[in-house]
């Protein structure tokens, strides 16, 4: 997650000039022969543009890798909350204007929303064998990372005894005094990962209804931000929070002696970003150079050990890539949204309306 409606914009462009920097833009080892034809074809476009719901910080690293790979083409990107992706992306469709080339965002629902809705480029990538069955779907939509949605807490002011394991001992620790007005979770209305965790949590969680009911009790303070969360919980201002998003908060925790993280040991849920190239984007090979990259085990690797967003492949070895947070949190309890319908059974306007009246109606009771 991002800054509410902030935008910011890289613009890393290595230019391509003479045989030297040509010999660089090489097909990777073990794509096929053919490769080097798109990867021709992505240089004569020049430009790529990245509408994505990842902070410019964790973005800059592989955009400088991708550079480095594939000089010559100019990369823009724009860092958006996950809500205003969708809602730039579709606005500016509709206008048939200029917009992305490639989507990249946490808001694996709103993802999948455009890509059954017909935006989404069918391009099977040639690293589609290495990524889970789970986090790909009709070769259009590509899961790219493994983070989990974590309880955050300030370690100065909740003692260990506090410190909740499971979802169930959440919901019964806010409702005490001591949480009251200091207890934080995304505002679902206004952030798309926030609704779409809130809504898994529905369907994964037996005691939903009392989990709802102890955010009523708490006077929960909702945010649109991650950001804004692990600021207010190491400050003190709030005491813990609710499915924030795991790969933020583990890189805060590391500078930070104030925040303490949890994974709960009844289930995790983890979240893919997801990835798809615009159907009608104006720089389309460009586009599939990127998918094939994010995927790559060096495109791996970086958002492991630069990016810190947990790699998806298994292959990836380091502290933040899916095999060492199953490894912490133990197989059965992980439990990845999986890139397909399924994330779109709360996405229809009568479901979602629904779901935000009874949430309002006991979360946000003041």
């Amino acid at each position: 997650m991002n800054k509410n409606f902030a935008i910011a914009r890289i613009a890393l462009a290595v230019a391509f000039a003479g045989a030297a920097a040509g010999a660089l833009a090489q097909v990777p080892a073990g794509y096929p022969a053919t490769y080097q034809k798109m990867v021709d074809a992505a240089k004569k476009e020049g430009k790529l543009v990245i509408y994505g719901a990842t902070d410019s910080k964790a973005a800059q690293p592989l955009i400088k890798d991708f550079n480095a790979l594939y000089p010559g083409i100019t990369v823009e990107y724009n860092d958006m909350n996950s809500t205003e992706v969708y809602n730039r992306f579709i606005s500016e469709s509709a206008a048939g204007g200029a917009t992305a080339d490639v989507l990249w965002s946490s808001a694996m629902d709103l993802q999948m929303k455009l890509a059954a809705d017909g935006y989404a480029m069918a391009y099977k990538s040639v690293e589609a064998p290495k990524i889970p069955g789970w986090a790909m779907w009709k070769d259009m939509a590509y899961g790219t990372t493994f983070e989990p949605a974590a309880i955050v807490y300030n370690k100065r002011l909740v003692t260990g005894a506090e410190v909740p394991k499971t979802h169930a001992d959440f919901a019964k620790l806010i409702t005490t005094e001591k949480f009251r007005d200091k207890v934080t979770t995304y505002d679902i209305e206004k952030s798309g990962v926030g609704f779409m965790f809130m809504a898994q949590d529905a369907h994964d969680f037996p005691q939903f209804a009392a989990l709802e009911n102890a955010f009523g009790v708490a006077k929960v303070r909702v945010q649109s931000s991650t950001g804004t969360m692990l600021e207010r919980i190491s400050s003190g201002e709030n005491l813990i929070g609710y499915n924030v998003l795991g790969s933020y908060a583990l890189v805060r925790a590391k500078t930070d002696p104030s925040v303490g993280v949890v994974m709960p040991k009844d289930y995790t849920l983890i979240l893919s970003r997801v990835q798809f190239i615009n159907k009608n984007a104006r720089n389309p090979n460009a586009a599939k150079l990127w998918l094939d990259y994010m995927l790559s085990a060096r495109g791996q690797t970086i958002i492991a050990n630069d990016s810190k967003l947990y790699a998806i492949r298994a292959d990836v070895k380091g502290e933040t890539t899916s095999a060492e947070l199953i490894h912490e949190i133990g197989e059965k309890n992980v439990k990845p949204l999986p890139v397909n319908e399924s994330l779109l059974q709360y996405l229809a306007p009568a479901n979602r309306m629904a779901f935000l009246k009874q949430w309002k109606e006991t979360a946000g009771k003041k």
